[in-house]
């Protein structure tokens, strides 16, 4: 049965979890928020898909061992949350995620804007120009964004418990595309 959430942030290649490697890299530490969020809050909805395979160390070979493990963990995912900052850019592992869970598995979308407020997203149904501007960073997302549901929403512990908790971002309940932003 399908229902982890995967997480897919930009890091820095080669990525090192350990010291300074993991905390200077921003969209790292909103996936380790969410984990803290649930922590805490154990009624907080983030089942994390990246804990479901062991972890891989940085000098391992992408095409042996984190490509395959990567994608094990997005057949196991009901929707991918993707933190899109200004530090986000398009690294390989990154790329592979879209494509392959958004353009291959057609998992919906969670994206994250920890930059924009809500008003600077958009509106109901509508990504405005702020937000837009963050998909430059990945031409991969560009091309996949309109295939699967997608919801647009700033780094708010509510909005993401409302999406983590939406049906109709759960490729186990898909039925049609769109795009929605949450209201204040």
């Amino acid at each position: 049965m399908i229902i982890y959430n995967y997480t897919a942030f930009y890091v820095t290649e080669p990525f090192n979890q350990s010291n300074l490697g993991a905390n200077a890299t921003p969209d790292f530490n909103y996936y380790n928020m969410l984990k803290a969020w649930k922590s805490k809050d154990s009624s907080f909805p983030f089942l994390d898909a990246h804990g479901t395979t062991y972890n891989v160390r940085d000098g391992s070979d992408w095409e042996t061992v984190l490509k395959p493990r990567l994608r094990e963990r997005l057949r196991n995912s009901k929707n991918i949350i993707l933190f899109l900052s200004s530090n986000t850019k398009e690294s390989r592992a990154l790329k592979e995620e879209i494509e392959y869970g958004v353009g291959k598995l057609g998992l919906p979308l969670i994206i994250v804007y920890p930059d924009l407020s809500n008003a600077q997203i958009g509106n109901w149904t509508s990504v405005g120009d702020k937000a837009r501007k963050f998909w430059d960073k990945l031409p991969c997302l560009k091309k996949y964004i309109d295939s699967v549901p997608s919801v647009h929403i700033p780094l708010d512990k509510s909005k993401i418990s409302k999406a983590l908790n939406d049906t109709n971002l759960m490729i186990q309940y898909k039925y049609t595309n769109f795009c929605r932003i949450y209201p204040d």
